[in-house]
């Protein structure tokens, strides 16, 4: 069951994270209703450099927020599927998901919108129980 459990929650994160990606560089989910704002944000840099447009910047971040869902599912995964003996005997590799899950969890209640805050909170309950199971 724990093993199921790891898959399903790594799978959640997997999807969310592709959908994000594909969102970030296909089509305009991510662009201000305000166009007026994305063009600012095209034209304006952020104190750190005037390499780069804050639109750069938000692309990029979008970007490697999406890899690093993508990261979750492409580790959990294959450790569940062909490896799942690290994950009984290491309490680190058993908890990770948890911390990683609640760690997304506070940025989506804070930050994002209902879909991925319930997306990644079934995903954690997933990787908490299947914690549970694996470390009792």
């Amino acid at each position: 069951m724990a093993k199921l459990l790891i898959l399903f929650g790594a799978g959640i994160f997997g999807v969310l994270g592709t959908l994000h990606l594909i969102y970030t560089f296909f089509g305009n989910k991510f662009e201000a209703r305000d166009p007026a704002v994305t063009e600012a944000m095209k034209t304006t840099s952020p104190f750190i450099t005037r390499d780069s447009s804050m639109w750069d910047c938000w692309v990029g971040f979008n970007a490697s927020h999406s890899l690093g869902a993508i990261l979750v599912a492409a580790v959990y995964i294959p450790l569940a599927l062909y490896y799942f003996e690290v994950l009984e005997r290491s309490l680190w590799f058993s908890v990770l998901p948890v911390v990683l899950g609640l760690v997304f969890m506070g940025l989506a209640a804070r930050y994002w919108f209902k879909i991925p805050l319930l997306g990644v909170s079934i995903a954690t309950l997933s990787f908490s129980a299947a914690s549970i199971l694996i470390n009792s």
